[in-house]
């Protein structure tokens, strides 16, 4: 038909497949989850998903705690609710880290305050594992930075200096656009005219 050969036995016409699996936006074999992986793995990287889902887990690992039937467990207030009440907003700070990450800071402080304070309320913060992986995953999210350019190591730093310093300290034409050409401007002074 046009030189192009149909997707799945479906006829091709005009360009357009008919019949085969391409007709619904779907690609060919396994290029179909290689893009709803691309897509999920977006979604991890656009927001501090490992601080959250670690605030998440030390709250479902001190909730755990609450119900161990050992003679260390304490509780402290009406019947422990302190004891209930600190972890669940670990578990709420978490999850809203994760599914609304512009207010990260303000869950992150809220998550490691919740985290420490299930030292006294929650079985020493379910026995220091819920309370570390609660301070862990709030100091991830409060450091995290969106749209961060890719880290360079220090080896490729180290040969971009080398490089430089063998090709010699690149000097200013003057041309305007590069920011530097009046050196008078730059420190605040004015030149004379010549």
């Amino acid at each position: 038909m046009d030189g192009q050969e149909p997707v799945d036995g479906g006829q091709s016409v005009g360009g357009q497949s008919v019949g085969g699996q391409a007709d619904s936006g779907q690609t060919h074999g396994g290029q179909q989850i290689v893009v709803q992986q691309d897509a999920f793995t977006r979604w991890v990287y656009g927001r501090p998903f490992f601080g959250g889902l670690w605030l998440t887990l030390g709250g479902a690992w001190i909730l755990l705690t609450m119900k161990a039937s050992i003679k260390v467990v304490m509780h402290v207030g009406m019947q422990g609710v302190a004891g209930y009440l600190l972890p669940s907003l670990m578990i709420i700070a978490g999850l809203l880290i994760l599914f609304s990450p512009g207010q990260r800071l303000f869950y992150s402080i809220v998550g490691v305050l919740c985290s420490m304070g299930t030292w006294l309320t929650s079985n020493l913060g379910g026995f220091m594992v819920g309370l570390l992986l609660g301070v862990v995953g709030s100091v991830l999210t409060f450091g995290w930075l969106p749209d961060q350019g890719p880290r360079v190591s220090r080896r490729d730093r180290h040969e971009q200096g080398r490089k430089t310093a063998q090709d010699g300290p690149s000097y200013d034409t003057g041309e305007p656009g590069t920011g530097t050409g009046i050196a008078g401007m730059a420190s605040g002074t004015p030149q004379a005219a010549q």
